[in-house]
């Protein structure tokens, strides 16, 4: 079985010993007797990614190359995440390579635009609580122990007067003055809200770097580097900007201070700039291979953003001249190393330093930290070679430099197998600490303390000696442990509450005299001191959530609304990356979860917010008829399951995108359409129990699958790619109805004929509910300006009055941006999601609005209430936010 398939499987865990055995959940059937104690969802992620760990992490651009294949989903990585964050970017890049400069465009031309009428408003600005004890059901995540939480936080930074700084995804910087909590957004008049390095000089100034460089794609490349000379007060503006346009459109992976210079690894290689003049250009200390820069000529190349990625920079305390440069991509390349100056020149540093290897095959992500009397410098260092080989972990270990200097030498102070018996919840084979190494790190020393070390990969570690010894202060999560309990009464059972997984910023601050460390992840921020307690298995005991519900960075792929029946108003439900489903109720003051890991796409009966049918990823669909409401008394007796697993056959073959996309028939919300490889319906609506309700209606063919599928009255249209990155990409449109009857091909017309629609993604479909053959067409990535590709063309969207035989480009003055999602208002009009918020083109008119004042954060999904009057928008940064539709004309 391949690793896509093997990572498809629903699996659980049938006993909490480390050694519990895998087996497989049937759609729809319930846990046995004594069977799984904790929820399949939260399982399901974890037991996944155990069984398809090994492999590398190869860029698409380069997959065909080197496996001698068409460039299609090769799986292999080491979970979810990066394959997501693959489909994230071809979206927006195929068929091409996309040049610098191309959201900046849009955003000037976005906020350029005439302004509707009405007002966003935020309705999951409130406190979402993962261990909600309402919801319990068998694919909740609900008693893991994160608590509180939001979106991912890739980046911290704090002060010794209580000023905290959280840096978003997606969402922006926030500040609190309080230690953490009352958070306050600090960004939003940037035309990036990607974060990628917070950093405080010795000024107090705050260094914003832009762009994420996790590797993972679903945020944004940025737009440099800001400074905020008062950012206990001020916020950040374009005129803060360090230097020219050097480094937009790159990711930033770390900032740091030495010789009056500020250096950024970034994407693009080694940048310094004066810390005293910030006008000026920006320097290119070193970049490993610049004929795959910007103006370079191997720029427009398939692999040349993997081509000169920088990781970090080790400046030695005593000696600011020395430095040491960490590059390389996380999957391996010839050009991975550790570099120092030599005579003047950037030399790759080939022996000396120890433990720590100097080897291409075994320097990937790479993190520093130095401790502040300048006696310890410690490195965490993923390998290539073990993400490639090693199905357990990705880890090639964490180091100490006694020296101080960062040249070593280089002593290994832990690996993967001694930290998973360090307390860690990762002690099964396929699943331990670091197997996510190229993606979470955080590394942090006491400044009081050069012994004391806090280190981040999937969960948390710390050690107060040096590395002698090592406790999981912040384990993955509760379940496995003796302490657990699915008891409501318990919230966690007797375990002690825990951060949420996968860890990305550190840092170590003060509030009312007392030291702090602050950790960011993928469910946001949270703290605990510096010098806090532990239990006997090394745990903390005092881990505090700071996600208050005045930070809401949650990054939704979808939303749903329903009538709730029970407490009035309506229902809002919405997936999420790695913060799975969460509910809002009409009566709610905190938001709840009732599915786990990664959510997808959601629908939901506008008759009953509580039927709700929501994807995990790759089509692995679940149901429920009551909100998934339960109190974990199925563990004792499974009848009391109420969530199904509905997944169609694509999702156990491998088929179908990490968010594949499904709807309801506009004119039936009983009858379903769902598309991977096959367009697929099913007409139970939210009585189906079974995968095999699901009819295959029409086959795509082999390679392709589904982008965007939409169904009227009986027609159904579907969107797919294949191959779905720049090796060969192909788009087309498939039509025909849902009996299977009259099922066939568009025939598009080339790029640069009338009525072409461009070789791009295609991304989302609206059916005019009037007329089943009027329907309007989304398209994702930029235009031919931007993009370097065969066919890339122009125009976003686009109407067809035939049921999709011809179209016509109605874009005029939308800007050049990715469209995400589309959708005809009652009166007439359209409203269509963008990569940095909603155009609105009001009945009878031919010209677009901007609709509100959104940041620069992307709308993935829009839908309208059950009454039609209010217009729901699923941000990927920034929550849901609402606004009437009266008010746009």
């Amino acid at each position: 079985m391949s690793a896509p398939t093997r990572k498809r499987r629903w699996l659980t865990i049938c006993a909490l010993s480390a050694s519990a055995a895998l087996v497989a959940i049937p759609a729809g059937a319930a846990p046995g007797p004594g069977g799984t104690p904790f929820g399949a969802r939260a399982l399901a992620r974890l037991a996944a990614e155990r069984a398809q760990s090994a492999g590398a992490v190869t860029p698409r651009a380069t997959a065909k190359a080197k496996a001698g294949d068409d460039g299609g989903d090769d799986g292999n990585e080491a979970d979810e995440i990066a394959e997501g964050a693959d489909q994230y970017a071809e979206a927006r890049t195929s068929p091409g390579v996309v040049a610098p400069g191309a959201y900046g465009a849009a955003w000037n031309a976005l906020t350029g635009l005439p302004r509707t009428g009405g007002n966003w408003r935020n309705i999951t600005d409130l406190p979402y609580d993962s261990d909600d004890a309402r919801y319990r059901d068998y694919d909740s995540n609900s008693s893991g122990g994160s608590g509180d939480v939001t979106g991912r936080m890739a980046a911290m930074a704090a002060d010794d007067h209580g000023d905290v700084y959280a840096g978003s995804a997606g969402g922006g910087v926030w500040r609190s003055r309080t230690g953490g909590g009352h958070w306050q957004p600090i960004s939003d008049r940037l035309s990036s809200q990607s974060t990628g390095a917070l950093a405080l000089d010795g000024g107090g100034r705050l260094w914003l770097g832009t762009g994420e460089a996790t590797t993972n794609a679903d945020a944004y490349l940025g737009s440099g580097v800001y400074v905020l000379s008062d950012p206990r007060h001020g916020t950040f503006s374009a005129r803060g900007r360090v230097g020219g346009d050097e480094l937009e459109s790159t990711t930033i992976h770390e900032l740091r201070f030495g010789g009056g210079k500020v250096w950024a690894a970034t994407s693009e290689g080694v940048w310094s700039h004066s810390t005293k003049k910030l006008g000026g250009s920006w320097k290119l200390e070193f970049a490993p291979n610049p004929a795959y820069l910007p103006g370079g000529p191997l720029a427009n190349d398939a692999s040349a953003p993997y081509k000169n990625i920088a990781n970090d920079i080790a400046i030695d305390p005593k000696d600011p001249s020395r430095v040491v440069l960490a590059v390389g991509w996380r999957s391996g390349d010839d050009y991975n190393g550790f570099y120092t100056r030599v005579k003047g020149v950037w030399t790759r540093i080939t022996g000396g330093l120890g433990d720590l290897p100097a080897d291409a095959d075994n320097v990937g992500n790479v993190t520093f930290a130095r401790s502040a009397d300048g006696s310890r410098y410690y490195a965490v260092d993923q390998s290539p070679e073990q993400l490639n080989t090693n199905p357990d972990s990705g880890l090639e270990g964490i180091y100490v430099s006694k020296s101080g200097s960062p040249t070593g030498p280089w002593t290994k102070i832990a690996d993967y197998r001694g930290l998973a018996a360090d307390g860690s919840a990762l002690t099964s084979s396929g699943y331990m600490p670091g197997v996510q190494a190229w993606y979470n790190q955080f590394l942090a020393v006491d400044p009081a303390n050069a012994r004391h070390v806090y280190a981040g990969l999937e969960e948390v570690y710390e050690t107060r000696d040096g590395g002698a010894n090592w406790s999981t202060v912040g384990p993955y999560w509760n379940f496995g442990f003796a302490c657990w309990s699915i008891d409501p009464a318990k919230q966690t059972g007797d375990c002690n509450p825990t951060t949420h997984s996968d860890q990305h910023g550190v840092a170590i601050g003060r509030y009312h005299g007392k030291s702090f460390v602050y950790v960011g992840n993928d469910g946001g921020a949270y703290r605990r001191p510096l010098d806090g307690s532990q239990d006997a298995s090394g745990h903390a005991t005092d881990w505090t959530s700071l996600n208050d519900g005045t930070i809401d960075t949650l990054q939704y792929y979808s939303v749903g609304i329903g009538k709730d029946l029970t407490h009035g108003g309506v229902s809002v439900t919405g997936g999420l990356q790695d913060n799975g489903q969460s509910v809002l109720r009409g009566d709610d003051t905190v938001m709840g979860s009732d599915f786990g890991g990664d959510g997808g796409d959601t629908l939901t009966d506008p008759a009953d917010g509580c039927h709700i049918a929501e994807e995990y990823v790759y089509l692995a669909i679940q149901v429920t008829q009551n909100c998934a409401v339960n109190d974990g008394s199925w563990v004792s007796d499974p009848s009391k399951v109420t969530s199904y697993n509905v997944a169609p056959a694509d999702n156990a073959t491998g088929e179908a995108r990490f968010i594949a996309p499904i709807t309801a028939d506009a004119g039936n919300s009983s009858t379903w359409v769902a598309g991977g490889r096959h367009v697929w319906v099913q007409t139970h609506g939210y009585a189906i129990r079974s995968g095999d309700e699901w009819k295959s209606v029409y086959d795509l063919g082999a390679g392709r699958t589904a982008t965007a599928v939409a169904a009227s009255n009986g027609k159904v249209y579907a969107a797919w790619c294949g191959p779905c990155n720049n090796q060969g990409f192909a788009r087309g449109i498939s039509v025909g109805n849902e009996d299977g009857t009259g099922w066939h091909d568009i025939t598009l017309p080339a790029s640069g004929a009338d009525g072409a629609v461009p070789n791009r993604y295609l991304s989302g479909f609206a059916v005019d509910p009037r007329d089943a053959g009027h329907v309007y067409l989304a398209v994702n990535g930029f235009s031919r300006h931007w993009t370097e590709g065969p066919g890339a063309g122009v125009g976003h969207v686009f109407e067809s009055k035939d049921g999709g035989t011809t179209w016509k480009d109605i874009s005029r003055n939308l800007p050049d941006v990715p469209a995400n999602s589309v959708v005809v208002t009652p009166d007439g009009g359209l409203a269509v999601a963008t990569d940095l918020g909603v155009v609105h083109r009001a009945p009878g008119r031919t010209t677009w609005r901007r609709v509100g004042n959104l940041p620069a954060v992307a709308v993935l999904q829009l839908k309208l209430g059950p009454d039609g009057r209010t217009l729901y928008a699923a941000t990927h940064g920034r929550g849901i936010y609402t606004i009437k539709v009266r008010d746009l004309d």
